[in-house]
């Protein structure tokens, strides 16, 4: 199984010491989040001269705080320190994030992310000075930088799914159900066949959240508190989870919204804790684990621990369902 892993933010561990014990534990790949607090990029780029083998990747840096260009040059030298092991993940984050942390307007999410995407592939692999002339976005004359970086995309709606099929290497889903995942790829597939590029090399890499605890509630209410946290925090993670639990979802969301948090994780049931991520003992989360690759569309699951209970159970969790333990 190709197994990555979401390196956590806690109090008690460094992201980079997490990341050792990763790839000791036989993990493929260790990704960085980027929300506040700490540079994804910086920390990765430490990961990088401190690992031999595991691959490095951003899951997610957004498209709007930093410019097209500065995000290519990013992946290329990330992907130079780490000697050929990043992945670049990228999105658009959500609203509250991109206004409230970068002060800037959150307008036309999918035409960004699409020209944006364009501009850093051109620049990465392009024989020429690049010149793009976007709605949004416009450079004249930047060098290239010869670096072939997959790009993978945390796209949600069909609009930015289409944008994976025209130009990514990855797709990085986060609260689409596990039994939707192959329809929804279905409208990448879609884009991809008409851009002429071949669907069956972008790789679904989700984001699997996952808590694993002797106690198995304890372990089902730290997943439940994050796909509470995720469907009241926006709009388009309401809509994921809406894609098998409409109702539900918009009953999460207005609870969180309302501020009452307990009654939003608490309409979180047992079946969208197994349709979003991997919850219970350490025999149970492993079986589910292989169950959801073996019996879904995906092809490489990002093992991501719920922040809000990532001091109690990063660990553990890290250790039980590595690969190294699955037998």
């Amino acid at each position: 199984m190709h197994l990555g892993l979401v390196i956590p933010r806690t109090g008690a561990h460094d992201p980079t010491d997490l990341a050792i014990e990763a790839e000791e534990r036989g993990y493929d790949s260790v990704w960085m989040g980027e929300l506040w607090g700490t540079s994804s990029v910086v920390k990765l780029s430490e990961i990088a001269a401190v690992t031999d083998d595991v691959e490095i990747g951003t899951a997610i840096v957004n498209v709007f705080s930093r410019t097209p260009a500065v995000l290519a040059m990013t992946a290329a030298t990330l992907d130079r320190v780490s000697d050929g092991r990043t992945s670049f993940g990228v999105g658009t984050s959500t609203p509250t994030a991109v206004e409230n942390v970068h002060g800037m307007a959150f307008e036309q999410p999918v035409r960004r992310s699409h020209e944006t995407i364009e501009v850093i592939k051109a620049i990465l692999t392009g024989d020429e000075p690049v010149d793009y002339d976007g709605e949004l976005i416009h450079v004249d004359g930047v060098p290239p930088v010869n670096r072939d970086v997959p790009i993978y995309h945390a796209a949600l709606g069909p609009a930015n799914r289409r944008v994976v099929g025209r130009l990514c290497d990855g797709w990085m889903p986060h609260n689409i159900p596990f039994s939707e995942l192959e329809d929804a790829f279905d409208v990448v597939e879609r884009a991809a066949l008409e851009a002429d590029r071949d669907p069956s090399e972008i790789t679904i890499a989700p984001y699997v959240p996952a808590a694993v605890s002797d106690d198995p509630d304890e372990a089902f209410d730290a997943v439940r508190g994050h796909i509470a946290y995720y469907a009241g925090s926006a709009k388009g993670y309401q809509n994921a989870v809406g894609m098998r639990f409409p109702d539900r979802a918009e009953r999460i969301a207005e609870a969180w919204r309302a501020g009452d948090r307990g009654e939003a994780a608490g309409l979180v049931t047992d079946e969208m804790v197994h349709e979003l991520g991997v919850a219970g003992t350490p025999e149970a989360a492993r079986e589910q684990l292989r169950e959801i690759v073996s019996e879904t569309a995906i092809d490489r699951p990002l093992l991501t621990i719920p922040e809000q209970a990532a001091d109690e159970f990063a660990e553990g969790t890290i250790e039980a369902l590595a690969p190294v333990s699955d037998s």
